[in-house]
């Protein structure tokens, strides 16, 4: 599997360019066209050049308008913002602050957990998520141009990323190994993330049982992919039928996404 290029941005987490992924078929994803990532609102000057130079030209914010509001994107200069916001709220709690987190999550080391297992299923059958995903290959379609780069992103680039980067690699062809994969990336990228939250909340004498579901929160786990995965097949049929059928991604728009991003 080729690794992908993880993009030497400073002051945001998980930015990484989906390029040199290979299809079934032999053919590869286009580099400088398809970016996923964390938060953009700390991103430095240095970092929004960057980014400028690199062909960003579109930005899909997946976070909710509470996120976007406390927390705004810095956009590189030149690139069109849109907010398509997966839920409502933050589902994932990767935005709770530490007193909003032991409200919640001090007491069951395995909440955290289940919140994720449970959102992710949520992303599966809510409507308004159906909606926002078909809205985000909508977006795709249009960036038919090279070094037309459209970067999509939540805050940690992790879980509401990590489902529409599943369901765009599926849709172009790329094995279900290499998909898990690129999915369970986030775990090495975001370590000292993790790493930082979990020795705050040490440091505020957190117990066990949050530090354990606060952790279960700041993660990735094959479990939560396949919460999904298996939603998916209960009620909908195979991951093609869904992403056709409540996607609303058609062959017709399926090709052309293919044409776009793939080379030989």
């Amino acid at each position: 599997m080729t690794v992908p290029y993880v993009l030497p941005i400073e002051k945001g987490p998980n930015f990484r360019d989906l390029g040199g992924y290979q299809t079934t078929d032999g053919r590869t994803i286009k580099y400088h066209k398809l970016i996923r990532s964390g938060r953009m609102n700390k991103l430095s000057d240095q970092d929004l050049a960057f980014l400028t130079d690199y062909g960003v030209r579109t930005i899909i914010d997946l976070r909710s308008p509470k996120e976007k509001q406390q927390w705004p994107d810095r956009v590189p200069a030149g690139a069109r913002y849109e907010l398509n916001s997966i839920f409502p709220t933050d589902e994932t709690q990767v935005s709770k602050s530490i007193v909003e987190l032991r409200k919640l999550y001090d007491k069951d080391p395995v909440a955290g957990f289940m919140n994720m297992v449970n959102t992710y299923r949520d992303m599966v059958s809510r409507g308004s998520a159906q909606r926002a995903f078909h809205h985000f290959f909508e977006i795709l379609c249009a960036h038919d141009q090279d070094n037309d780069a459209v970067l999509y992103h939540c805050t940690s680039g992790k879980d509401r990323t990590g489902m529409a980067t599943v369901y765009l690699l599926t849709v172009l062809g790329i094995p279900a190994a290499t998909i898990r994969a690129d999915y369970l990336l986030s775990n090495p990228l975001l370590h000292k993330n993790r790493r930082d939250r979990l020795a705050a909340l040490r440091a505020a004498d957190s117990n066990s049982a949050l530090i354990a579901t606060t952790r279960s929160l700041a993660s990735v786990r094959n479990e939560y992919l396949d919460a999904a995965l298996v939603k998916i097949e209960d009620d909908y049929g195979s991951l093609p039928d869904y992403i056709e059928n409540q996607l609303g991604v058609d062959n017709q728009m399926q090709a052309q996404l293919r044409q776009i991003y793939l080379k030989r």
